[in-house]
């Protein structure tokens, strides 16, 4: 079996590591490089960072973060926010990212999804999805931080995503998100049932358990955090070190 992932995330506003609440009382908390190495000597198998003002400006910067991250770990780099062409990923791939995370943008265009897999491999590209449960086993995609339904199954897209070429799914349960009480594992269950591709677990980790509990009881491939980790409740080790004593594999240091 392969290693379960353990993956920090880190959203980016002008420059700096950000953290807030359902997007209110956001609050600086740190340098995106730093964090970033100090997530990579921890152990943490990737690390993603979300550029949450991706305006035309945010990009620039966001690609000074990129690079000047690129230069200084020595694990995977995933990036997203405000992902809108094939272009984006081609800059962000050049800055020194090893995946792009497209959203929204997939959602009105696929195309994109399909173009950018053609052109830089499957491999780059990951399409997160936000959604939420709207009924039995049924699931649509929000979008604008969980409040807009698009009315899309998310069950279906996750689909599509594959077939258009998405080589890994990225899933925030927005019922879980900020909840601290475990990962959507009914969420997880019903997409990772239905897709060959890799699921990424993202939305409601607040302990030790949750880690171990999601891959024991879903096929996730890798589990995403962030204020666990940036606020030093938890490091990447500790959280290995456990996945390690339940038999879960993972790579350690």
């Amino acid at each position: 079996m392969l290693a379960k992932r353990i993956i920090p995330c880190l959203d980016v506003r002008d420059g700096k590591v950000v953290k807030g609440i359902n997007f209110i009382g956001i609050k600086e908390v740190g340098d995106p490089v730093e964090c970033a190495i100090a997530y990579d000597k921890q152990g943490a198998d990737e690390i993603v960072f979300l550029d949450i003002t991706a305006t035309h400006e945010g990009r620039g910067t966001m690609l000074d973060v990129v690079r000047r991250t690129a230069r200084n770990v020595f694990v995977p780099l995933t990036v997203g926010g405000g992902i809108r062409s094939a272009e984006d990923f081609r800059e962000l791939l050049r800055a020194g990212a090893d995946k792009v995370s497209v959203n929204s943008a997939a959602l009105k265009n696929p195309a994109i999804i399909s173009e950018a897999a053609a052109k830089f491999g499957n491999q780059c590209v990951v399409v997160a999805i936000d959604a939420k449960k709207t009924g039995d086993n049924k699931y649509n995609v929000f979008v604008n931080g969980g409040r807009i339904d698009t009315g899309v199954d998310a069950i279906q897209w996750a689909m599509e995503a594959e077939r258009l070429g998405a080589g890994e799914i990225l899933l925030t349960s927005m019922d879980a998100d900020g909840t601290k009480q475990g990962f959507d594992l009914d969420m997880l269950n019903a997409i990772c049932n239905v897709v060959n591709i890799p699921v990424i677990a993202s939305g409601g980790c607040g302990e030790l358990s949750h880690f171990t509990e999601v891959f024991r009881k879903t096929s996730a491939d890798a589990a995403l955090a962030a204020s666990i980790f940036h606020y030093g409740e938890l490091t990447v080790q500790q959280v290995k070190t456990e996945m390690q004593a339940s038999d879960i594999p993972v790579r350690v240091l």
